[in-house]
C-alpha cells in the first residue's frame, strides 16, 4: 500500500516548517521564503512497531578512541594553516563562491596534490563531463592514478563508491545543488533536494572516515544558496571571493570546528591555477602615486592578517540639483555618514560637490578602521593637497567626529613599522606610539591647515 503524503512549507533561509503558507517565516521572520515540499505521512492506523535496537549508552570522553582522526595536508601549506593543520578525516567542508571565481580550480588543484601524496580522491561533478574534468586537470598538471572522477546528477550513484572497504580518503562534490535524491521531491537545487543530498553524503562519509568537500552556489547578494541547515551540517564553511576581472581571490574561513575562523588567504589567478600570495601586505596597493591628492593608505585587518590598502576619493564641483555620492568597495552608507560628520564638525559645505570614493585594487572592506583613511582621502581631494608619501591611517570616526580605537591596533602598528610607514595616524589610545588623534578636527589641522 503506497504511503500517504502531505504538503508542508519549508523556509529556504532557516529550514523551518509550517503546515500553511505565510508571507513571513514564523521562525526567522524572512519574507517570501516559504516553499512547498511533499513529505510522506504515516497512516493513522499504522501501529507497526519498528525493529528492536540496542540502547544507546553514553561513554566517558576520555576513553573514546580517536581511530586515527588526525588532520592531513592539502598540498598547500598556507591553506593548511587557515584550516587548522589541514583536512580532518570524516569532516565536511562547504565551499561557496560566485560562478567562475575559481572554486573548481582550487579544489581540483588540492585533490591532485592529495592524490600525489598517496590518498585516493574522488571528484564527483554534476556540472562537467569527464573529458572536461580531465582537460582542466591536465592544464593544472594534477593528473594522477589516485585521482578518480565521476560525472552524475544522482546522489545514489555515489553511495556504492563509499563502501567502507574501498572508500576514498577525500570526496569532492561539485556541486551540491546539481545532485538530486530519489528520497526528495522536486528538481535538484531546491530546499528539500539540497537537504536530502547533503544529509546522506555527510552521514555516509562520517561512517567511512572520508573527508567530504561540498561546493555550494551563492545567491545574488553573495550568501550561500539553500537552507541554513547546510551550513550547520558541515564542520567548515569557506567563502571564495573576488572580482572575476581581477587576478586576486580571497579565501575566507567563516566557520571551522577544527581550527580558527575568520582567517584570510590571498590567491593570485594564473594560467596554471591559483597561487598563494605569501605576503599580501602591499599586494593591493599596486602602482600607487603618492604625489596625487585624494589618496590615503589604511592598514586594514581581515581576520588576523594586516595589509595596506589604498583609499581613493574625488571631490568635484557638481552641476546637478542633488550631488552624486558613489562608493565602491565599502558600504555607501558609511560615506553618507562621514560626510555629514565633516559638514557638522569641520563646517565644510559639500552641498554643491560630487563625491566619489572607492577601495583600490578591487578589495571590499567592511571594518570600522576604514573611517579615518576615508576621511583623510576626502579632505585631501577637497583641499587638493596630497598626504605625506608614507602616511598610513586607521580608526573609527563616530558621529561626534571623535576617533575611536579599533580591534587589532597592535597588529596594525607592528605591520606599519615593518613596512616603513611614517607618520602613523591612529586613535589617541596609541598616541604614545604614533600620531595619536582624538578628533577629525586634529586630522584637518595637522595635514591641511595652511601655515
Amino acid at each position: 500500500m503506497p504511503a500517504k503524503t502531505r504538503e508542508v512549507y519549508v523556509c529556504s533561509a532557516c529550514g523551518a516548517q509550517t503546515p500553511q503558507w505565510k508571507g513571513q517565516c514564523p521562525a526567522c521572520k524572512e519574507w517570501n521564503t516559504l516553499e512547498p515540499m511533499t513529505v510522506s505521512a504515516r497512516p493513522a492506523g499504522n501501529t507497526r512497531r519498528s525493529e528492536p535496537r540496542s540502547p544507546v549508552r553514553p561513554q566517558p570522553l576520555a576513553r573514546v578512541e580517536d581511530l586515527g582522526h588526525r588532520p592531513y595536508g592539502t598540498g598547500l601549506a598556507a591553506l593548511d594553516r587557515v584550516l587548522g593543520k589541514g583536512l580532518m578525516p570524516g569532516g565536511a567542508v562547504l565551499v561557496g563562491g560566485e560562478p567562475g571565481i575559481g572554486k573548481s580550480t582550487l579544489l581540483l588543484q588540492m585533490a591532485g596534490a592529495i592524490a600525489a601524496e598517496g590518498r585516493v580522491v574522488l571528484y564527483a561533478s554534476g556540472e562537467e563531463s569527464l573529458p572536461q574534468i580531465k582537460s582542466r586537470a591536465d592544464r593544472l598538471g594534477v593528473l594522477h592514478d589516485n585521482l578518480l572522477a565521476v560525472a552524475t546528477s544522482r546522489v545514489e550513484d555515489l553511495f556504492p563508491l563509499l563502501d567502507p572497504d574501498n572508500a576514498p580518503g577525500l570526496m569532492v562534490v561539485d556541486s551540491v545543488q546539481t545532485l538530486g535524491s530519489d528520497q526528495a521531491e522536486g528538481l535538484p537545487g531546491n530546499v528539500s533536494q539540497v537537504r536530502a543530498v547533503a544529509t546522506e553524503l555527510v552521514e555516509r562519509c562520517k561512517r567511512t572516515h572520508t573527508t567530504l568537500i561540498l561546493v555550494g552556489h551563492v545567491t545574488k547578494d553573495g550568501t550561500l544558496a539553500g537552507p541554513r541547515l547546510l551550513e550547520h551540517l558541515v564542520d567548515t564553511v569557506i567563502s571564495l571571493e573576488g572580482d572575476r576581472r581581477e587576478m586576486f581571490r580571497l579565501l575566507r574561513v567563516l566557520k571551522n570546528r577544527f581550527g580558527p575562523n575568520q582567517e584570510l588567504l590571498v590567491f593570485r589567478m594564473l594560467q596554471q591555477g591559483l597561487e598563494v600570495v605569501e605576503d599580501p601586505s602591499t599586494f593591493f596597493l599596486g602602482a600607487r602615486d603618492a604625489s596625487l591628492s585624494g589618496t590615503a593608505v589604511v592598514m586594514a585587518v581581515d581576520g588576523q592578517r594586516p595589509f595596506a590598502v589604498e583609499i581613493q576619493a574625488l571631490a568635484t564641483r557638481s552641476y546637478l540639483a542633488i550631488p552624486r555620492r558613489t562608493g565602491l568597495g565599502f558600504d555607501v552608507n558609511r560615506l553618507h555618514l562621514l560626510l555629514a560628520v565633516l559638514e557638522k564638525r569641520l563646517r565644510l559645505n559639500f552641498g554643491q560637490v560630487d563625491i566619489y570614493a572607492k577601495v583600490g585594487g578591487g578589495m571590499r572592506l567592511q571594518e570600522p578602521g576604514l573611517d579615518l583613511a576615508l576621511v583623510a582621502a576626502l579632505l585631501s581631494s577637497f583641499y587638493d593637497i596630497p598626504l605625506p608619501e608614507r602616511a598610513v591611517l586607521w580608526g573609527e570616526v563616530d558621529l561626534n567626529g571623535q576617533v575611536r580605537p579599533v580591534s587589532g591596533q597592535d597588529i596594525r602598528l607592528a605591520q606599519a613599522r615593518r613596512l616603513g610607514y611614517r607618520p602613523v595616524f591612529c586613535p589617541l589610545s596609541d598616541g604614545d606610539r604614533g600620531e595619536g588623534l582624538a578628533t577629525v578636527m586634529e586630522l584637518q589641522n595637522r595635514l591641511f591647515r595652511k601655515k
